[in-house]
């Protein structure tokens, strides 16, 4: 398959590098990243400013933008290169339930979705990973899959593996996505010049949790599997809205 790798960690993160080296061994392969960290990025698309990429030795391209610029310019003109499928990571942290709206990583497999490429977004569940290779080598397994049965091109796979070595792994499961609690608050602190800044407070703690979902799974050693809807109407509502709405 031909392959274009990103991320939301940067081109130096060693999770990309390693899937990088997993799929090279089968596939051909194009790295275009940040040129630095970006986790939480979301979807955001540079528009006020020009872009620059930066071509390294061993055929890395990195961005000085976003996850989504980064897929957004390799697909429009900066490689010379159709891939099959887009994929991202390794993520260093998990992508699981409301993650996935904050998420560069899975957000890098949105804009390919958008621009027409089946995608998938593989995240390791640990901040601190000691496995990346097992999430290389899933990565490879879902691919082996594809490849014998591809799903729609408008498909994000969003993969979560725990940091396990793979023979512990208990398994693969396709999953929903579950829902945590509120964020904890911002934190506040001062500058050197005694102005106040803030930090962004953790992630909320798991609320939707039970069988089923992505945290269920990952808790219990196996591979999680979402498929990610990027249609955000809910059709539901659609005859309600439209009685509430003839009033206005």
């Amino acid at each position: 398959m031909k392959i274009l790798l990103s991320n939301d960690d940067g081109c130096h993160a060693p999770g990309l590098l390693c899937l990088r080296d997993h799929l090279q061994a089968r596939h051909e392969v194009r790295v275009v990243a940040p040129d630095r960290n970006r986790s939480g990025a979301s979807n955001s698309l540079t528009v006020l400013r020009p872009l620059r990429a930066q071509h390294h030795d061993d055929g890395r391209i990195s961005v000085d933008g976003t996850p989504t610029d980064s897929v957004h310019l390799a697909l429009n003109g900066l490689i010379d290169f159709k891939p099959d499928i887009v994929v991202s990571g390794i993520n260093a942290g998990a992508n699981l339930g409301d993650d996935t709206l904050y998420s560069g990583t899975v957000a890098a497999a949105m804009e390919g979705r958008h621009l027409g490429y089946a995608a998938i977004a593989v995240s390791n569940v640990s901040h601190a990973p000691e496995h990346f290779d097992t999430a290389g080598r899933v990565t490879l397994r879902l691919l082996d899959a594809l490849a014998r049965d591809p799903l729609p091109a408008d498909t994000i796979l969003n993969v979560n593996v725990p940091d396990l070595p793979f023979e512990a792994l208990q398994g693969f499961e396709v999953t929903r996505a579950g829902r945590r609690h509120l964020a904890e608050p911002v934190l506040p602190s001062k500058d050197p010049r005694g102005r106040t800044i803030y930090w962004i407070g953790p992630a909320g703690a798991e609320a939707d949790c039970g069988e089923g979902t992505d945290f269920h799974a990952v808790a219990r050693g196996r591979v999680s599997i979402t498929p990610l809807l990027v249609d955000l109407t809910r059709y539901a509502l659609l005859e309600r809205v439209s009685r509430w709405a003839d009033g206005l």
